[in-house]
């Protein structure tokens, strides 16, 4: 996959799938902006990929608001020109409950930070690919985006609407040479599940109940799927919610 000369966008680009993701874009040749909230984490991941040989550059951005995504897409179409590649990573989100419980203010935190934010980043995005004529996106959604998720139903609702989002767009600017599509994890292992997994160690044989290959994913597994997507090796991939699970939904 030829990517040199190509500008690669990604959210929540300082941990888990998303710094892998980065990698795998600068690996293959193209420019990489990592866009996160915490400024700290975000220079020493910067420093991190330039010393790996990497063109990369860190914007900061809390991309469940408007305003700070719409200015993170100015300002990195300003740094290179163009956005060839975009993958909306970023997540935050309010404390999971029973819908009857479910605090009001914590639903909207919910939709902001998983929904929301890959709304205001597309919008923005597809603007710069429309003016310079193409491009591809890749939605991080979930496997809990494909089913119910029991354990936290407006978590597993947003990430429905990322999948609903992403077929959407995707069939709408089809014919303007932009790709888009989504991705699916089943479990990774990514900073969350190891301080999940260290605040109660039998959780463990309750995740892996949903792995039939017997482990969890690696952040660099997701990755690879990611940047395969936006290539032109993918050309006939839209709309399509691609599972990485390791046979989580084929159960």
């Amino acid at each position: 996959m030829d990517m040199k000369g190509k500008t690669a966008l990604v959210t929540g680009g300082t941990s888990g799938i998303g710094k892998a993701t980065a990698i795998s874009f600068g690996r293959e040749g193209a420019n990489v902006i990592i866009v996160s909230r915490n400024e700290e984490k975000g220079k020493t991941v910067e420093k991190e990929l330039k010393q790996m040989g990497i063109n990369a550059v860190w914007l900061q951005a809390d991309v469940a608001k408007v305003d700070e995504a719409r200015e993170m897409i100015r300002k990195a179409k300003d740094i290179y020109g163009r956005i060839d590649y975009a993958f909306n990573n970023a997540k935050t989100g309010g404390r999971a409950d029973m819908v009857d419980k479910i605090d009001e203010a914590e639903w909207e935190k919910t939709m902001a930070g998983v929904l929301s934010s890959v709304f205001y980043c597309m919008k923005y995005e597809l603007q710069v690919m429309l003016e310079q004529g193409g491009g591809a996106i890749v939605n991080n959604a979930s496997v809990d985006g494909l089913r119910g998720f029991p354990w936290d139903p407006a978590y597993s609702a947003a990430k429905h609407g990322v999948i609903g989002l992403t077929k959407s767009a995707a069939l709408q600017y089809a014919r303007n040479n932009i790709r888009i599509n989504a991705v699916c994890p089943g479990w990774i292992w990514t900073p969350p599940i190891e301080a999940r997994l260290a605040r109660n160690p039998e959780s463990e044989k309750e995740m892996m109940m949903h792995q039939p290959i017997g482990r969890f994913g690696r952040p660099e597994e997701v990755a690879a799927a990611v940047v395969w997507l936006c290539s032109d090796k993918a050309s006939f991939m839209l709309g399509a919610a691609l599972t990485v699970d390791g046979g989580y939904t084929a159960v």
